[in-house]
């Protein structure tokens, strides 16, 4: 019994250290399915999305599914040192390690009293191995707790940094693409204001934003967890309203240079296929359809009416139909995961933008010449 205990105490200190080296070390992807880390956010989300789901207001529900990921990262670290306190615990009792303790009895729970100071480097003395096995297992689990400290001080920086850069992009595209974003109000902007030739500049920083977010995101996939600052605003929207636009220059608007649109569509595509993946999201195709036959007429009139044509032969409505299916799917299993909102093609006029309003009031709305560029 005290052998299987051993070996099972082995096995479970090289999981954790394992699974923490894949988790915060690593600086690329793990395809191996079974994982402490996969099975922990699995067996967490799920019942914290269900719960948020039934909450009937929107920022109440909005503010609790924020908490999740940085709760998952302390809920994280909490299970990985418990297990290693669990670990040590039972390598001591397997080992029956003699104990410096006059008033203390040699059981399984002393061992975990023992091994749980000896993780966190307390040293408080009151319980200490007495023979050379027992000591060496307590510098060892003093020594990979500290230095399991200091990866997780070195750990959090990081995930923030990258979390910091995503949001910057995310609230710079809201001045252009509206809050929530959306591909017509993109192209419209940039149309209304006479300024098509920046569209390239913006597309191709939404490829520099998009790389980050494949790199950032499969790295450290507990970052898809992480909500935006503002209810209506998600890294998901932004991507999605992204590779709509760029949808809709492939497609065929005469007045747009379509190669940034490619490269960028790609980059994006590439971005939300792999953390999908990542996230073991299968696609799905969106139910109801994102784009039916009438709104596709719709946002057609709305973008010539800021001349932007789009060929009215059918053929750009199957160019764009076939576009849609590279990346549709695989962002609709993201937003069905995540519980995020996927922007509209052509939304109806409604809310002002994020940054026309505050809690003390409303922004005149600001109309700019038609000679001024975005």
């Amino acid at each position: 019994m005290r052998t299987l205990a051993g070996i099972l105490s082995v096995a479970l200190i090289l999981i954790v250290l394992w699974d923490a080296f894949e988790t915060i070390i690593l600086p690329r992807r793990v395809t191996r399915r079974v994982r402490l880390t996969s099975v922990f956010y699995r067996l967490t989300w799920h019942p914290w999305s269900a719960i948020a789901r039934h909450i009937r207001r929107p920022r109440r529900r909005e503010a609790v599914l924020s908490y999740y990921g940085p709760l998952s990262v302390l809920f994280l670290l909490t299970v990985w040192a418990a297990g290693m306190i669990f670990a040590f615990a039972g390598l001591h009792w397997a080992l029956e390690t003699r104990l410096a303790a006059a008033d203390k009895t040699a059981d399984f729970w002393t061992y975990l009293y023992m091994s749980g100071t000896d993780y966190f480097t307390l040293g408080l003395g009151d319980v200490t191995a007495a023979a050379g096995p027992g000591r060496a297992l307590t510098v060892l689990e003093a020594g990979l707790g500290f230095g399991f400290l200091a990866i997780v001080i070195g750990y959090f920086p990081v995930l923030y940094q990258a979390f910091s850069r995503r949001e910057v992009n995310i609230v710079r595209l809201d001045a252009r693409a509206g809050s929530p974003s959306s591909a017509l109000e993109l192209l419209r902007h940039f149309s209304e204001t006479r300024a098509l030739d920046q569209l390239d500049s913006t597309l191709h920083e939404a490829e520099q934003w998009t790389a980050e977010l494949l790199e950032s995101h499969i790295s450290y996939p507990v970052l898809s967890y992480f909500r935006s600052q503002h209810d209506n605003q998600s890294w998901l929207g932004a991507t999605t309203t992204i590779l709509d636009a760029c949808a809709l220059v492939m497609a065929g608007i005469g007045e747009i240079p379509s190669r940034q649109a490619q490269l960028t569509f790609a980059m994006a595509r590439h971005a939300v296929v792999d953390i999908a993946q990542i996230l073991r999201r299968p696609p799905r195709a969106p139910e109801p359809d994102r784009l039916p036959p009438a709104a596709f007429r719709r946002l057609r009139d709305e973008l010539a009416a800021v001349g932007l044509r789009i060929e009215d032969n059918g053929e750009a409505a199957a160019r764009l139909a076939g576009l849609r299916g590279l990346y549709e799917p695989c962002v609709n299993a993201l937003a069905q995961h995540l519980s995020m909102r996927l922007p509209e093609w052509a939304p109806e006029p409604r809310a002002v933008h994020n940054w026309e309003t505050s809690a003390w009031g409303r922004a005149p709305a600001l109309k700019p010449a038609k000679d001024d560029h975005g």
